[in-house]
């Protein structure tokens, strides 16, 4: 008679899924808001939209860590890769002035190790406990052969919604207006192709943590938007200040950032000299110290500059919106 085969046989271990399942449910627990109906377990996840918007809008994202993941396997520190899904994802959705309603998380592995699974997914609840949106499911797929040993990948989704009226599109964006920078934590998920090709033959001093996760910025975003026009918001991510900020112009615009703005984080500092990196280059992949640009009236800079401040956040006024005939771009000067 041939040998019976189980689904474990093959690599799969379900017991291990529905033990990864019951350990996160508290941490999904604690993000849950009064519109999420029922709990993680569903097939599909229940949510109201908030009833205090009268023309609600949805605004969607969905992102993942790229190869930073790669940095947190070596270095084997699981424990904030989470916070890093979360950010990218919910940032994106911030950017057209919306707040995030929930997120689901899209976990991915060769063979499934509960306790590197857990601390990861705990992070992605943590990430969604800053950013105030509930984690409301997510998808845990152990698939035999995919991945090597020890690794996985990760993906994110969110759902935000913004009153109609109150869409940050870019616009009334006009020649005058102000541009903050809020400081980022570092290169926050992008870039890492190039750092680890940095860190082949260089290695940065002790001050220098790279896996330091992705600031989120919601919550003191959003509450600026109560009170100040803000007119365009640019996460800054792949392609760095001079590709993320142009998203966000009209035609007939520029913007022009001043690097003197903002001192240079000491990590960025030494990828350019670790790695040899033009500094056309730098401005072209990292975001050099400037995770979100907001663009608001040059009469109401102080005060939404005092307001983000009094949040926690490092606030500097970058440049300005110029004139200009071409197509919108940004100008580092």
């Amino acid at each position: 008679m041939p040998k019976r085969l189980s689904y474990r046989d093959a690599g799969v271990d379900i017991n291990a899924g529905d033990a990864l399942v019951e350990a996160i449910k508290p941490f999904a627990r604690r993000t849950l808001r009064p519109e999420v109906l029922g709990g993680i377990g569903g097939f599909g996840a229940l949510c109201e939209i908030p009833k205090k918007y009268r023309h609600p809008v949805l605004v969607s994202g969905t992102d993942g860590v790229g190869t930073k993941l790669k940095l947190a396997f070596a270095l084997e520190r699981h424990d904030t890769i989470g916070i890093d899904l979360v950010a990218m994802s919910v940032n994106d959705v911030l950017a057209q002035g919306a707040e995030p309603l929930f997120f689901l998380d899209y976990f991915a592995c060769g063979k499934l190790e509960l306790h590197v699974a857990e601390k990861v997914v705990k992070g992605i609840a943590a990430g969604c406990e800053q950013a105030g949106c509930a984690l409301i499911g997510g998808e845990t797929a152990e698939m035999p052969g995919m991945y090597p040993e020890g690794e996985y990948d990760l993906a994110g989704f969110c759902v935000g919604v913004v009153e109609k009226e109150r869409i940050v599109d870019g616009r009334a964006i006009a020649p005058g207006d102000a541009l903050l920078g809020l400081a980022s934590s570092g290169p926050h998920s992008n870039g890492f192709s190039l750092i680890r090709r940095i860190l082949q033959s260089s290695q940065p001093g002790g001050g220098i943590d790279l896996l330091v996760p992705t600031r989120i910025y919601v919550k003191p975003v959003l509450k600026l938007l109560e009170s100040v026009a803000v007119k365009g918001l640019a996460h800054v991510t792949g392609g760095g200040l001079v590709g993320n900020v142009p998203r966000i112009l009209p035609a007939g615009t520029r913007a022009l950032i001043r690097k003197s703005a903002w001192p240079r984080p000491e990590v960025f500092a030494w990828l350019k000299q670790a790695g040899g990196v033009a500094e056309d280059e730098m401005w072209r992949v990292f975001n050099c110290g400037i995770g979100m640009v907001l663009v608001v009236p040059r009469d109401q800079a102080g005060t939404a500059r005092t307001l983000l401040e009094g949040e926690g956040e490092r606030v500097y006024d970058i440049g300005e919106i110029e004139k200009s005939a071409g197509e919108p771009e940004a100008l580092i000067v």
